[in-house]
């Protein structure tokens, strides 16, 4: 933004990076990087896929009902689209994942990127509601739910990490925000030790241990309690001390002694080597045998209500009682290079 008030009249006019919560002073202009009027398209174009891409979208879905499908996200496909994003499950999921429904499926909670499991969609819009109402009740109510043992929403990550917790199991409660790096050019989220800082979000995650490896690498078992953004990589990594592997936003210094492993798996033994995989997915290297491993994070489980039973049974209002409902598991199984990882800490 260029600043156009009396005081820098007489100065020298420069440019400076602005945040959602600067106020403006009439006059002032705002300046857009180049790249943003070149990748954002004036209008959005719906998405077509090719029978591939769609059968491979297809044989993502673990569970579907008249109000959600649930789908296990690979690793490397963001989920809504943005700046730089080709595809994305959004709008993958609106091409090929209606179905009989006139709408398409709604995002109604989030998964980096790099991360992979369970992503929950709503069919309607409806089911949406009631689902963004789930997720955000699950973080704003967090504080009283810590010893609640039949939460309605209940999710289960599987992470390794480098390193090992100092106790087998426990709680992580450590406020998080977001602070700006390298001159303005990129942030990260960080744990803020003062919580009456104005910028401090509320964050509890539950932890246990599953498997230790004499490798120096743990699995561990990880509960969110609330959702904020890349809430467990920050807490394994800051709080507990053992960064997640592949994340090098949050853990570059652990990896930089990290040791990789042979792998016992022989190349014929993997049916799906050579395979492409549609939208430039790598789905088959990023073990711990790897130089450069990917994310190791992975939304494993899901307990939440049977909004499609909720919503045939009784007309949905604000007061009801979810925790009424009967509940739907959800499991995702590992993606291929954690299975390896997996494999190879236990050969």
């Amino acid at each position: 933004m260029e600043s156009t008030d009396v005081g820098a009249q007489d100065q020298e006019r420069s440019l400076k990076r602005v945040a959602a919560k600067d106020s403006m002073n009439g006059g002032d202009r705002i300046f857009l990087p180049i790249t943003v009027k070149q990748e954002v398209p004036s209008e959005k174009q719906k998405l077509y896929c090719n029978e591939e891409e769609a059968n491979f979208i297809r044989s993502l879905v673990l569970y579907k009902d008249p109000a959600i499908v649930v789908v296990n996200k690979p690793p490397g496909m963001a989920v809504q689209g943005g700046i730089g994003i080709k595809t994305s499950l959004d709008e993958l999921a609106a091409a090929c994942l209606s179905y009989d429904h006139s709408e398409p499926p709604r995002l109604v909670h989030r998964l980096d990127r790099d991360s992979s499991g369970i992503l929950v969609l709503g069919r309607t819009q409806i089911s949406a509601t009631v689902l963004h109402s789930i997720f955000r009740e699950k973080t704003c109510g967090a504080k009283d739910d810590i010893d609640n043992e039949e939460r309605i929403l209940q999710r289960k990550y599987w992470a390794l990490v480098i390193g090992s917790p100092r106790r087998p199991k426990g709680l992580i409660s450590a406020p998080l925000g977001k602070v700006v790096v390298d001159n303005g050019k990129s942030d990260r989220i960080t744990i803020i030790d003062n919580p009456q800082n104005m910028s401090a979000q509320l964050a509890i995650t539950e932890y246990q241990v599953i498997k230790s490896s004499c490798h120096g690498f743990t699995w561990l078992e990880l509960s969110p309690l609330t959702g904020r953004k890349h809430q467990l990589r920050v807490h394994c990594a800051e709080a507990l001390g053992t960064p997640i592997v592949g994340d090098l936003k949050y853990g570059w210094q652990a990896h930089r002694n990290l040791k990789q492993l042979p792998c016992p798996m022989k190349s014929n033994e993997n049916p799906t080597k050579g395979k492409t995989v549609p939208f430039g997915l790598d789905l088959e290297s990023g073990s711990i045998s790897e130089k450069h491993p990917h994310l190791h994070l992975h939304c494993k489980q899901m307990v939440l209500p049977n909004v499609s039973e909720a919503l045939q049974n009784v007309q949905f209002s604000s007061n009801y009682d979810l925790s009424e409902v009967e509940s739907l598991e959800l499991v995702a199984p590992l993606p291929s290079h954690m299975q390896r990882s997996w494999d190879i800490l236990n050969s």
